[in-house]
């Protein structure tokens, strides 16, 4: 039998990994960390448009946790991407 509190649960755990990751981010500044804020204000905006259409078309919550996760998985594998290193210019290093 399916446990919706399972799947919420390692949802939890899962998005704590993206905060952390986000949080870094943020606090670095510049031009990355202001893009990464306002990345975050869109994709929450659009994930919970989603989750509502999904809601109001006659979809389970467990259909809508299950496509929170594919998204907290998609930001921690951006997220754990290397970023190019910056000078204190704010340019590029080679």
């Amino acid at each position: 039998m399916y446990n919706p509190f399972f799947s919420s649960f390692l949802l939890a755990v899962e998005a704590q990994r993206v905060i952390e990751l986000r949080l870094v981010r943020l606090a670095w500044g510049g031009s990355e960390g202001l893009a990464e804020a306002q990345s975050m204000v869109v994709e929450k905006v659009h994930a919970a448009g989603e989750a509502m259409t999904t809601l109001m078309l006659g979809g389970s919550p467990e259909t809508v946790i299950a496509r929170y996760r594919e998204h907290v998985a998609a930001n921690t594998k951006r997220l754990s991407a290397p970023v190019a290193p910056v000078d204190v210019n704010g340019l590029a290093a080679t």
